[in-house]
């Protein structure tokens, strides 16, 4: 199982090259993946990179207070995210704290230079290996033993690799404001949500109206008069949930081109 250590600045190389190698100490069946060792020479750089995001299990990105808002990190983080469900993909905060960070980064799961947090990280990615997981009390006879070592050079690499910049702690107002466009968002959705239950409790036949809508749907297209956001529109327009109907026309617009791939494919 493949695990992507995600890096940008000294501070965090060190810790991303510590962690790799306890890492493969703990629990050996794992393959830590990291750019300073794992790129072979004369391999374009991007593209390596780029092809092991593909081809991971877990990934954990190593967060400093200087590298938080860098391009790279948010790169190799959304890539992360689009290949890996959530909670697969791990922050390590190095020397900040979870209000330090703003969306997307502060969405994922954050483990701390503690012992615990770095226990529930090393039960994660040992849970993902499945039938080659370590079994839960021998993971942890293995973590107590290399744990000190995982301290001890912590906190040199630390110290050997102090800050290259001063960056400002997030003002008071900046999370406020986070905090408030956040809540908007959940509020906004949660409306959609009630109207679409609303709309679909009256009418009760649920499928089969979802079934009659698509037959419309699929006449309308087929008609050349109407376009998608039209169709959407148009059925907005009969009281339809706008988040809904979009979502109908897409589904509807999909299912028929498979439908008519399949068709070809049987001729």
């Amino acid at each position: 199982m493949k695990i992507f250590i995600s890096w940008s600045g000294r501070r965090s190389k060190a810790v991303a090259e510590l962690m790799s190698d306890w890492l493969k100490c703990v629990i050996q069946a794992s393959q830590p993946w990291i750019s300073t060792r794992d790129i072979d020479r004369g391999a374009i750089w991007f593209s390596e990179i780029n092809n092991k995001l593909k081809d991971v299990s877990v990934g954990i990105v190593c967060l400093t207070q200087e590298n938080k808002n860098k391009p790279w990190i948010l790169f190799e983080t959304g890539a992360l995210a689009k290949g890996l469900t959530t909670n697969r993909v791990c922050t390590f905060l190095i020397d900040l704290n979870p209000e330090d960070l703003q969306d997307p980064l502060g969405q994922f799961n954050h483990t701390f230079p503690e012992r615990n947090s770095v226990w529930e990280l090393s039960r994660t990615i040992n849970d993902c290996l499945g039938d080659n997981s370590l079994d839960e009390r021998i993971l942890n006879q293995v973590f107590e033993t290399y744990w000190s070592q995982f301290e001890s050079k912590f906190e040199a690499a630390l110290k050997e690799n102090p800050p290259e910049e001063v960056v400002p702690p997030r003002s008071e107002q900046d999370i406020l404001s986070e905090i408030l466009n956040n809540t908007r968002s959940l509020t906004h959705r949660i409306r959609e949500l009630e109207s679409e239950v609303h709309f679909k409790s009256r009418n009760s036949k649920g499928f089969d109206f979802d079934r009659k809508s698509r037959m419309e749907i699929i006449k309308m297209l087929e008609s050349g008069n109407y376009s998608q956001s039209e169709i959407a529109k148009l059925l907005v327009d009969y009281d339809m949930p706008e988040s809904y109907a979009q979502k109908l026309v897409e589904n509807t617009l999909m299912n028929r081109k498979m439908n008519i791939r399949k068709d070809n494919n049987n001729k």
